[in-house]
């Protein structure tokens, strides 16, 4: 594997902090700055630990810290999602994207632990 830029971790929680970017800017204005601010920091968290903790890949117990922060931060957004769907009554807008995530999650931890057991 030559860049971070090739797992799919990175490539999924990518493209979806680019969905939740977007979907915010359609909530209503005061809710541009509270909840929407939030949920798009959370979900940018979770790429940019990813790649900080890939560019620290040669030291496994670094790697993985990183990781450990990028599902926390999975997990923060799916709780600001979960709160925007019932603030806002965004039902099934918001229900496949907190699918999503919680796919996410799950591959980030099936990573943890290939990183735990494999990693060099």
């Amino acid at each position: 594997m030559k860049s971070y830029r090739e797992l799919d971790i990175y490539k999924l929680s990518f493209d979806l902090a680019l969905r939740i970017h977007r979907m915010t800017l359609t909530l209503p204005k005061y809710e541009l700055y509270e909840e929407g601010s939030q949920v798009r920091r959370s979900s940018k968290s979770i790429v940019a630990n990813i790649v900080e903790g890939y560019g620290r890949r040669r030291y496994k117990a670094e790697f993985i810290k990183f990781l450990i922060y990028a599902h926390s931060s999975c997990d923060e957004t799916i709780l600001h999602l979960k709160m925007i769907q019932e603030t806002h009554l965004l039902g099934d807008t918001l229900s496949e994207m907190i699918t999503d995530y919680n796919e996410l999650g799950r591959k980030i931890n099936k990573f943890i632990q290939y990183v735990e057991n494999e990693w060099r």
